[in-house]
């Protein structure tokens, strides 16, 4: 199964976030994700201006695996694998701190704390999802009582570590998952107080209440712990605040992320393409000479000027055979590959490659999702739309993906950054004057946003099930708009 979101990142980036997920009765799964992007000409975006390399450059990938799912109340169970898992990791680390039970237990407290992570998050979103207010006052409650249980039984933990076997810098990594989740329960608490506030019912007051005192308790608990929290005018402290969050996420979740080494996808085809051309263009030379030869005797006139005109198109034939064996090599090849290992263990393949195509070679099915209005296809009669074909292409062992964590994973995550601010370098100002009549008919000018669709229209292919999604990226020259999922 392929799940996609799409949301702003930041005002020149886009990001979507892709879902792989294999099927455990099956060895392995294939997923492919083609994404046609439409550029309006007036960018002048093409292959000429930009290259392949650039491309790469504006994107940037993070493979994760799929946080394992757990609901609230099955995390806050003392029983639950994440917390079994979690307090041996603490037992074994205070009777033996070797290298290996400390890179263990360190790793527990990060998977522990992402878990908790997506399961507050989607507790959260479920609640600010909900319009009946007597379900938020359900929902709300049970997010408390199991916060409070959840965050009580792991820091209960500390004093299993809390031994002289144990150094200060080990358990700084307690520490470290402790900041992290007050941190974000504070964060989806206020998701869920906004709901309150939007739906404004007597009878979530109470409720209402009960989650501002958890908010409130979690505060007095950091600054108690010397954590960081947001203070009102003081810029220095809330910065430091910001990056010291950002720091914390990236090592909780670092053992979830994925090293990608990619290579260039057949390369060893390429080359034996090349040297095929090469000895294509040697054959012609040296007939073409052997010919002259028999013609024309030894060393002549006319048998010097056959032979330099034949090695002059000698490697004229050269680069127009490796054009020719690049291009169809272009057709069947991706330009990177890269393995998705988990430690020494090879769960799957990433492939991906792009290329400018022309209207002609875009499937039906895509230009009609595209859905260009009556006026946008008159002008692309006379100035083409340019289109950039982006090939995804995902295999997931699902045997040893199962086999490499002791946690019920599902597939990997791909969170996918493009970066759009070389396409706003040939845009016009963001706002352009428009005249107008007032009320006492005098004229007036107002400014109006001068904005630019970026289309995608994405094919995304599991085995037999093939389905689209259309994006729509808004923008004007100082950044993107907004990003509308057109579906």
């Amino acid at each position: 199964m392929i799940t996609i979101q799409a949301k702003k990142h930041d005002n020149f980036s886009v990001e979507f976030k892709f879902g792989f997920e294999g099927t455990p009765e099956t060895k392995s799964d294939e997923f492919v994700v083609n994404t046609w992007i439409f550029v309006p000409n007036s960018l002048d975006i093409n292959p000429q201006t930009y290259g392949k390399d650039q491309f790469y450059r504006d994107i940037k990938s993070n493979v994760r695996l799929i946080t394992p799912v757990y609901l609230l109340r099955e995390l806050s169970d003392r029983e639950s694998l994440p917390f079994v898992s979690l307090r041996r990791s603490f037992e074994r680390l205070a009777s033996m701190p070797t290298v290996e039970n400390i890179e263990n237990y360190e790793s527990q407290i990060k998977m522990f704390a992402a878990i908790f992570k997506s399961a507050l998050r989607n507790h959260s979103v479920h609640t600010s999802r909900s319009q009946n207010p007597a379900d938020v006052v359900y929902l709300t409650d049970d997010f408390v009582a199991e916060v409070r249980r959840i965050v009580a039984e792991y820091r209960s933990l500390y004093q299993i570590i809390n031994v002289p076997t144990v150094t200060d810098k080990v358990r700084n990594f307690f520490l470290f998952g402790d900041e992290f989740m007050s941190h974000i329960i504070d964060v989806q608490s206020v998701r869920i107080l906004k709901q309150i506030d939007r739906l404004d019912s007597p009878m979530l007051a109470e409720v209402r209440a009960t989650l501002v005192e958890l908010m409130r308790s979690e505060k007095s608990y950091k600054r108690g712990k010397g954590y960081e929290i947001v203070e009102p005018g003081d810029e220095a402290s809330n910065r430091a605040l910001v990056f010291r969050y950002g720091l914390l996420k990236k090592y909780i979740e670092s053992d979830l992320y994925i090293r990608l080494n990619k290579k260039r996808d057949g390369f060893a085809i390429e080359q034996i393409y090349y040297s095929l051309a090469a000895g294509l263009a040697m054959i012609f030379a040296t007939a073409v000479a052997w010919f002259a030869q028999l013609k024309y005797g030894n060393i002549t006139g006319p048998l010097f000027i056959v032979l330099v005109v034949s090695y002059m198109l000698k490697d004229r034939i050269k680069d127009l055979m490796r054009y020719y064996f690049a291009h169809r090599l272009g057709n069947k090849y991706h330009d990177n590959k890269a393995e998705v290992r988990i430690h020494d263990s090879k769960v799957g393949l990433l492939k991906e490659g792009v290329d400018f195509i022309s209207e002609h070679k875009t499937p039906a099915e895509v230009m009609d999702i595209r859905g260009r209005s009556s006026l946008v296809e008159a002008e692309n009669k006379i100035f083409e739309e340019k289109i950039l074909l982006y090939r995804k292409r995902v295999v997931i062992d699902n045997e040893r993906l199962a086999d490499a964590s002791v946690y019920p994973v599902r597939g990997v995550n791909e969170i996918l950054r493009l970066h759009l601010h070389r396409f706003t370098q040939k845009m016009d100002n963001a706002e352009v004057p428009v005249d107008m009549l007032d009320a006492e008919g005098r004229v007036t000018a107002v400014n109006v946003q001068k904005i630019y669709y970026i289309n995608m229209v994405m094919q995304l292919v599991d085995g037999e099930d093939v389905s689209y999604r259309r994006f729509r990226v808004v923008m004007t020259r100082d950044g993107i708009l907004s990003v509308e999922d057109m579906k």
